[in-house]
């Protein structure tokens, strides 16, 4: 079986939308969606710097963006079976949530912009951040975050847990490090998915209000647990309160291997959850869209993966 997935914050690079403008309709879909963003995501997306896009108002619709601007495209060559599960890390879930059509794409992105202006905000408050904790045995990564006050913001499986929370008890945490564990910065601007971002909850929350989500129409996994959600309303009340809760990817991993998945396909900005999944997944064929010419790979993946035709 094949998944589709779709990658968070901090998979964007400068340039990340330039491959996808020959696309039939490209251009035209930017303009509509910077006019409900009010972002110029055309620029962002083409010309602006690394420094401009890791804004974090400004990197949530622009990843979201380029997800569902490649998917388009993949819908437009390759008929993918009903039973592909999706599903989308942080931020992306957004976007897993239109490709399984509890959102439409221009809700998806208009929410995802709402997500990074409010958590830009809660950011400015006071000092947090995130470091990713790679290696060492997770129990006792659990317990030296606890220790210091933190909190287990991404569970990624691989190896990895991402901690968040005051930015001086992550220093504290780099010099008290838990045993054959390596603690890394990450250019983030706050704690993300924990009780700081309260307030972006409830303003995403008030904005949720005048969406009117439908079931999915495919397997859509939760970030929260890695459970298949089949209710649209439900699939939304999770996409608010993931701001303050812990994105658990290890356990949407341990579902796409309980569906017996064997191929993924990573929608742009790929890479990361491809990584991810090589090294937690072994011997799952992955296929990272980071250009037009990839989606030629998808059609063989299909029979291949799935018996399905083309």
């Amino acid at each position: 079986m094949i998944a589709l997935l779709a990658p968070g914050q901090g998979s964007q690079s400068p340039g990340i939308l330039q491959p996808w403008l020959e696309c039939d309709g490209a251009r035209e879909r930017l303009a509509a969606w910077s006019d409900a963003t009010g972002l110029d995501l055309l620029r962002l997306g083409t010309t602006a710097d690394a420094e401009e896009i890791k804004d974090t108002a400004v990197t949530q619709p622009l990843v979201v963006a380029s997800a569902l601007l490649a998917a388009e495209e993949l819908d437009r060559r390759v008929e993918l079976p009903a039973d592909v599960p999706v599903a989308g890390h942080s931020v992306g879930e957004l976007a897993a949530a239109a490709l399984s059509g509890v959102l439409s794409n221009d809700e998806a992105v208009t929410l995802a912009a709402v997500r990074g202006r409010e958590m830009a905000a809660a950011c400015a408050v006071e000092p947090t951040g995130m470091s990713a904790v790679l290696g060492g045995d997770p129990d006792q990564v659990l317990d030296a975050l606890a220790r210091h006050g933190l909190e287990a913001a991404n569970r990624n499986g691989a190896g990895q847990i991402v901690a968040a929370g005051p930015t001086h008890a992550l220093d504290e945490l780099a010099d008290d490090s838990p045993e054959r564990a390596r603690v890394m910065p990450l250019p983030v601007a706050g704690a993300f998915h924990t009780r700081f971002m309260a307030r972006a909850e409830k303003a995403l929350g008030e904005h949720a209000e005048s969406l009117r989500p439908t079931d999915p129409t495919r397997p859509l996994l939760s970030n929260a647990d890695g459970e298949t959600v089949t209710d649209g309303a439900e699939m939304l009340r999770r996409l608010v309160a993931q701001v303050t809760k812990p994105v658990r990817w290890d356990c949407c991993m341990a579902a796409l291997r309980a569906l017996s998945v064997t191929a993924v396909v990573e929608l742009p900005p790929a890479g990361t959850l491809s990584g991810l999944v090589k090294r937690e997944l072994k011997g799952t064929v992955t296929v990272p869209l980071r250009e037009p010419d990839d989606l030629d790979q998808v059609p063989r993946l299909v029979t291949e993966h799935s018996g399905s035709p083309a």
